[in-house]
């Protein structure tokens, strides 16, 4: 009998659809639906799918390695410089950083170091079984999604919480002057290039069939299987490293802006949509948070509430995971018509952001409540500390001109 939990907060029929044909699979042996969990392409949002010797490329979307990064920035007194000088940091970001659908960086931008990286990953990448379509893609413009953030739910977020996590100061007691940590959290993933594995895997394994984005499974020993393992492998690293390289260009826009040098310390640099191998079977989580036994994790609430890091409680009923944000209330097309400029501008009073009618749909309230979802979680991880939002970044989403 296969062990299936649902642990989803007020999920429609569709996304419950959704997940009944997913683990009714013959080769699926667990389930579980996060708290957070809502409609997506196949599989909802929210869902961790364990599967004996295949991989679903539909399961894993198109979005692949989308995670979280939490970096601790320190120096003197850093909130207060911040929030004196937000609308010259938010201005050196959005010019240093692409954002948006189609956005992609000029390689001059990229940093050494991860251009470095990138050769190592494409090394490694070539000596694993490949398509040469996809190795030409990997050697031509793949390299420019690195240091892009992306649209919709994605976003690079300064913020603060109360709580010091690093163990050094200058006074040697862990606390900061201010008794505040600041962070830096960025929402992204492979951008472009898990785009387009998705798309040419997903039609490879539905052998013809137009109707691609079903559940078509891989064999892992299959040619297809392995070539397209590999590629999955390269595309979650290439996730961490696009995260890192964007963190990184938000610390020279702090040193810039404020002429200092600023010291930070990586939390965490995780991702939420992957299949994973683990002890003879795959781990899909679609939307989903790792959550092993003191396994670090961030989980976003939204533009107003900001941000959850958490440690695992390693819950086998929820499948080692959590949820990887609060979930959508409202589809995009739902709260754009819901939703008015005038209740949007309210609901982030005090916090430096991307607010205009390019980024409406992803206004506060057209998500589940956070701590909700936090609360429906707690024997799955426990709340390290809530990163409150000072400024926060969206890639806007382009207006079609009128013919």
């Amino acid at each position: 009998m296969k062990k299936i939990n649902n642990f989803a907060l007020n999920p429609d029929e569709d996304t419950l659809q959704q997940f009944k044909h997913c683990y009714e699979q013959e080769f699926v042996s667990k389930a579980a639906l996060m708290p957070d969990a809502h409609k997506g392409y196949v599989a909802p949002i929210g869902a961790v799918l364990v599967t004996k010797d295949y991989v679903v490329p539909s399961w894993v979307g198109f979005d692949i390695g989308c995670g979280v990064i939490a970096v601790e920035i320190k120096g003197k007194n850093l909130l207060e410089k911040i929030k004196e000088n937000e609308n010259k940091i938010f201005d050196s970001v959005k010019a240093r950083v692409p954002m948006g659908v189609g956005e992609i960086n000029e390689k001059k931008n990229i940093s050494d170091g991860t251009l470095a990286e990138y050769e190592k990953l494409l090394n490694e990448f070539k000596k694993k079984p490949h398509r040469k379509e996809v190795l030409q893609f990997l050697e031509g413009k793949a390299v420019q999604h690195l240091g892009t953030v992306g649209s919709g739910n994605h976003f690079i977020e300064l913020g603060y919480s109360e709580e010091v996590l690093s163990s050094s100061s200058e006074d040697g007691t862990g606390l900061a002057a201010d008794l505040s940590a600041v962070w830096v959290v960025i929402h992204s993933g492979s951008r472009g290039v898990g785009y387009k594995v998705a798309e040419f895997y997903m039609k490879q394994s539905a052998k013809g069939d137009k109707e691609f984005e079903k559940t078509y499974p891989i064999h892992k020993d299959s040619d297809t299987g392995k070539e397209y393992l590999n590629i999955l492998d390269f595309s979650l690293e290439f996730a961490l490293l696009n995260r890192m390289e964007m963190a990184r260009k938000v610390i020279l826009s702090l040193e810039e802006v404020l002429g200092e040098k600023i010291e930070w310390e990586l939390w965490v640099n995780k991702n939420h949509n992957h299949a994973v191998p683990d002890d003879g079977y795959f781990i899909h989580r679609k939307g989903a948070t790792p959550a092993k036994k003191g396994e670090r994790g961030v989980i976003p609430g939204n533009m107003r509430d900001g941000s959850f890091l958490v440690e695992g409680l390693g819950n086998a009923e929820f499948l080692n995971s959590s949820s990887h944000g609060a979930g959508r209330k409202y589809s995009r097309t739902q709260a754009q018509k819901e939703f008015s400029m005038k209740e949007f501008e309210k609901s982030m009073k005090g916090i430096k952001g991307t607010v205009s009618e390019g980024t409406i749909d992803e206004a506060p309230m057209a998500y589940k409540d956070i701590y909700e979802v936090m609360d429906a979680q707690k024997e799955s991880v426990k709340i390290v500390t809530q990163i409150k939002p000072l400024i926060n970044w969206k890639g806007e989403k382009r207006r079609s001109k009128k013919k």
